[in-house]
């Protein structure tokens, strides 16, 4: 009988953190063989960017399969046929006055978060794309991966009064349980090449949670009230993940095999300080953990909310890609906006082009996914959460059809596209957050 693996790395980051659970219990995965190991698999992605678009070329004029590219959607051209724009859909329970953190870290649930300063986390609901990972989970090691770029921000906005831990997090395993995500690309890999390789032992580590366990009892009598609320929450997480780990040790499991020869393939830089090379790598982690089927469902964060990246890196950009939202009307700001976005829109690009390149059967993995990318705000000037930015990518295994601008009426649910997009890998969901119905249109 094959043990169930966890990756030893992400139990150790987890200590002392209640935001790491999901991921821990993430790690104790259920494995399927059979019938199903030969069908070709339908996967789930969703990659957010921040601080929304310049909303006058964003938007195409025409609808339907015979639209024109506008000006920050131009990378698409190699891709048109693989994606559809669709237009005139928000989030209602969003619109809270807030100008980031409740969008942001609601994107993916549709509903509206508690406003806290850091001890009570709520989003008010679970996400779409764990919604997902219960459905397609079952067939890999690792229900799931959360990818992003830069680390949790710690403190409080005064500005607003939400802590910015919101603002890093889209994933969410239940309404109080944000997935930690994985910044640093080789670590990202090496969880992969771990579990593709069956080192990754669960007895193996289970003193460790049990050390874990007893450090962080420990510290609980040195800590302030929120920290020893934090510290409950993350033991009382080890202690659900060792019960999970012992019902899944009492299963027969069924034998799992990566797809990918994970010996063959270089592993990426460690933690690259370049903002440009380090998404690049993490898209390749996305497309490798397709490849191989190591999971089938991931999301990325291009950048946290009220990020301080600088895009001094594009030609024609000189600050940060906040500072810019805010750009109050300057034409000058306007066109630094407008690059960014289409860097983002291009990276996308980039990501559903090597997805296309892997192939899968007689088709390819991007045939067989649904890529979701898009933004909680529309215009960062006035936080505008109205008419979202959205482009859905991939077929879904022949659900989806793609090569189109869907002109929703305005003030839809975006919640009826991420029904859409589980009801096309295969959910029975019937209804998700505010959702009214799926939308027609998209589906093939």
């Amino acid at each position: 009988m094959k043990t169930p693996r966890i990756n030893r790395r992400t139990v150790l980051r987890g200590a002392g953190a209640a935001l790491a659970l999901p991921w821990l219990e993430a790690m104790s995965p259920a494995f399927a063989g059979g019938d199903k190991a030969a069908e070709a698999p339908k996967r789930f992605a969703a990659l957010f960017f921040p601080n929304g678009v310049r909303q006058e070329v964003w938007t195409p004029q025409e609808t339907g399969d015979g639209y024109t590219l506008p000006r920050q959607l131009e990378p698409l051209a190699s891709v048109k046929d693989d994606v559809s724009v669709v237009s005139g859909l928000w989030h209602q329970a969003c619109n809270t006055g807030d100008g980031h953190y409740v969008k942001d870290a609601a994107w993916l649930t549709g509903t509206t978060i508690t406003k806290t300063t850091g001890v009570n986390l709520n989003s008010g609901g679970i996400s779409a794309d764990q919604l997902a990972a219960d459905l397609l989970g079952k067939q890999t090691p690792l229900p799931s991966m959360e990818l992003g770029t830069e680390p949790v921000s710690s403190g409080v906005d005064g500005t607003v009064g939400y802590t910015r831990v919101y603002g890093a997090h889209i994933a969410w395993r239940t309404p109080t349980q944000p997935l930690a995500k994985e910044i640093n690309p080789r670590l990202a890999f090496d969880r992969m090449t771990m579990v593709a390789s069956g080192k990754a032992d669960g007895r193996s580590n289970r003193p460790l949670l049990d050390r874990v366990s007893e450090e962080a009892n420990s510290l609980r009598s040195k800590l302030g009230h929120n920290d020893r609320h934090r510290l409950d929450q993350y033991l009382e997480s080890v202690r659900s993940l060792e019960k999970r780990l012992e019902m899944v040790e009492s299963k027969s499991q069924g034998s799992w095999q990566s797809k990918v020869d994970f010996a063959g393939r270089t592993a990426p830089p460690s933690d690259p300080k370049d903002h440009a090379e380090r998404t690049r790598l993490m898209l390749d982690m996305i497309a490798l953990a397709f490849e191989s089927d190591v999971t089938r469902v991931c999301t990325f964060m291009f950048g946290n909310s009220v990020s301080s990246i600088n895009f001094a890196f594009l030609d024609g950009v000189t600050g940060s890609h906040h500072e810019l939202s805010h750009h109050q009307g300057n034409q000058e700001k306007l066109a630094q906006y407008e690059l960014i976005a289409k860097w983002h829109v291009a990276q996308y690009v980039y990501l559903l082009e090597k997805l296309r390149s892997i192939p899968e059967g007689e088709s390819n993995v991007l045939d067989n996914s649904a890529i979701l990318f898009g933004s909680a705000l529309r215009d960062g000037n006035s936080h505008s959460p109205h008419d979202l930015p959205l482009l859905v990518g991939g077929k879904a295994g022949g659900r989806l059809k793609q090569g189109q601008h869907i002109a929703q009426t305005r003030d839809n649910p975006m919640s009826n596209l991420l029904l859409t997009l589980l009801q096309s890998i295969g959910s029975p969901a019937t209804h998700f957050a505010d959702s009214s119905g799926p939308i027609e249109q998209l589906l093939a």
